[in-house]
């Protein structure tokens, strides 16, 4: 492999941090009608590119020396009659996925609470393949869902 499980997982929390959670800036992305953002650092290289606002798709790439060794890709987004609501939402999902934990480092925290807002993510599986669902709820009424899958690449031998 190269690196080390704690490796990938360190350079996962200061990927997220640096782009989505962070703010980071979009760059031009690679497939049409996509936003994309990127980080890097050392040998490692992330690419966040997903698609949709109110309902999104999207994929996380990480590469180790210009070859795929993890992935993570997600679905969801608000629920319709939430949609007035969306851009404090995701305001606040931002701040929950600043929280990124280096033992799970895929989206937030297990909970996170501010005001009116709660956000939580359950999982089972480890860095080396998981599934997951988000959820944010807004005076105890659940307003946006996302499904999580992911995990390690690996190639064949040759």
């Amino acid at each position: 492999m190269g690196f080390s499980l704690v490796e990938l997982a360190g350079f996962l929390v200061r990927a997220k941090k640096s782009t989505y959670a962070g703010n980071g800036s979009l760059v031009l992305p690679q497939k049409p009608g996509f936003k994309e953002l990127e980080f890097r650092l050392g040998d490692f290289y992330y690419r966040d590119s997903y698609t949709g606002y109110y309902q999104a798709l999207g994929m996380e790439t990480v590469y180790f020396q210009n070859k795929s060794v993890w992935a993570m890709s997600y679905n969801g987004g608000m629920k319709k009659d939430f949609y007035s609501v969306s851009s404090e939402t995701f305001g606040f999902l931002k701040k929950a996925l600043s929280l990124v934990p280096e033992e799970f480092p895929f989206r937030g925290p297990k909970k996170f609470k501010e005001n009116d807002f709660e956000y939580s993510f359950s999982f089972k599986g480890n860095i080396e393949q998981f599934v997951g669902e988000e959820t944010i709820k807004l005076k105890a009424k659940k307003i946006y869902s996302q499904n999580i899958i992911g995990g390690l690449i690996i190639e064949k031998e040759h």
